[in-house]
């Protein structure tokens, strides 16, 4: 896809919206002014420089928002960026919640998207917390026990993966549902698949 044009096949996303319509519009020419490429990803429209993602355009229930990638590592001069969860790492939001703002916002949004593809140019890496940093639960340390496999199927997953794990199996406060939780997933990491795959 060439560089700051519309994706044709990324079309028929943008005409199916029922809400959040003119916001996405609006913020799809902001993004492909910054002579970004066109693609969809995660099932959203996801703009990249030079195969690396930038900027990705999503909606919720109560706003819109563009999600930049590497925000963490962005200066963020006029405190707008947003981190979603505080287990989120790299990725920052800005959140709208109507046309209006996003369009008194064009500049400052060029600006943010500019210094994103800088960030992606210069190679600045966002520095992760290792898994190592996580607390394992108890649960599914009993399972590596009982299950020697699921530990080396675990191991052999991406970070990212066992991070998604980690903190799914983690959140419930009773044990039970923590068990639970390990258990429904166990074929999945046996087979080598992340949470969502």
């Amino acid at each position: 896809m060439t560089k700051g044009q519309r994706n044709p096949k990324i079309d028929p996303y943008f005409s199916k919206l029922l809400k959040w319509k003119e916001e996405f519009e609006l913020l799809r020419n902001i993004v492909l002014d910054c002579e970004l490429t066109e693609e969809f990803k995660w099932m959203h429209p996801c703009y990249t420089y030079q195969g690396k993602n930038i900027v990705l355009i999503h909606g919720f229930k109560e706003y819109c928002a563009l999600l930049f990638h590497k925000g963490a590592l962005l200066k963020d001069p006029h405190g707008i960026l947003i981190q979603q969860t505080e287990n989120v790492q790299a990725a920052r939001q800005i959140r709208f919640t109507d046309v209006q703002e996003i369009d008194e916002m064009q500049l400052i949004l060029k600006s943010y998207i500019d210094e994103a593809i800088e960030v992606e140019k210069s190679g600045l890496q966002v520095n992760y917390k290792q898994n190592t940093e996580y607390i394992i639960p108890e649960e599914l340390q009993n399972k590596f026990v009982e299950i020697p496999d699921l530990k080396t199927a675990f191991e052999a997953l991406t970070p990212g993966r066992q991070r998604a794990y980690i903190l799914h199996f983690s959140t419930p406060k009773q044990s039970k549902t923590r068990e639970s939780r390990v258990e429904k997933y166990l074929p999945h990491i046996l087979s080598g698949k992340g949470l969502d795959d």
